[in-house]
């Protein structure tokens, strides 16, 4: 099983806005309309697992569900998927572990983790093996972090760092074990 991190953050540190807002991350020009290695990455996994409030971003910025492969929500308080996404979304309460446990059997190995929360507790866990790392050219001065309280030291290993005309930064790590 391995566990992936994709992610666009702010210089000083947030993957959104003090109002849960996403536009700085597509604010930035892009004129030949890169997705900086999102759909290569999106064919290497086979499973998602998100929070909440990303699930409800998605919803919101998008008219129909993007993703063709299973995906877990995780909350504590939305009990089930709407009923458009049955078969697509499923609603998980549980711990990291026990999503891993749950992913197998759904033939899910090569998970993509995103929410702040979430993948917080998966890195509690040391569940993450790799992170990309979208850095954009934005101070937001507040919002929601990404990295917080950690219950231990993590060391990663730096793979590659690759920087765009537009000014983000996209630098990959794996986890040292």
């Amino acid at each position: 099983m391995s566990a992936k991190v994709f992610i666009g953050i702010s210089l000083d540190g947030y993957i959104a806005d003090r109002d849960g807002g996403l536009n700085f991350l597509t604010d930035p020009p892009n004129p030949n309309n890169l997705d900086y290695g999102f759909v290569e990455f999106m064919l290497k996994i086979d499973g998602l697992v998100i929070g909440r409030k990303t699930f409800e971003a998605i919803r919101k910025s998008s008219p129909r569900w993007p993703f063709s492969k299973p995906t877990f929500v995780l909350s504590k308080t939305l009990k089930a998927a709407p009923e458009e996404l049955k078969g697509k979304v499923e609603v998980f309460a549980g711990t990291p572990h026990e999503i891993v446990r749950a992913m197998k059997m759904k033939k899910s190995n090569r998970l993509y983790i995103d929410g702040g929360l979430v993948i917080r507790s998966f890195l509690d866990e040391d569940l993450i093996d790799e992170m990309t790392i979208i850095q954009m050219p934005v101070l937001l001065g507040g919002g929601t972090k990404l990295f917080g309280t950690l219950t231990s030291h993590m060391e990663f290993e730096h793979i590659n760092t690759e920087i765009f005309q537009n000014g983000l930064i996209k630098t990959r790590y794996k986890r040292k074990h």
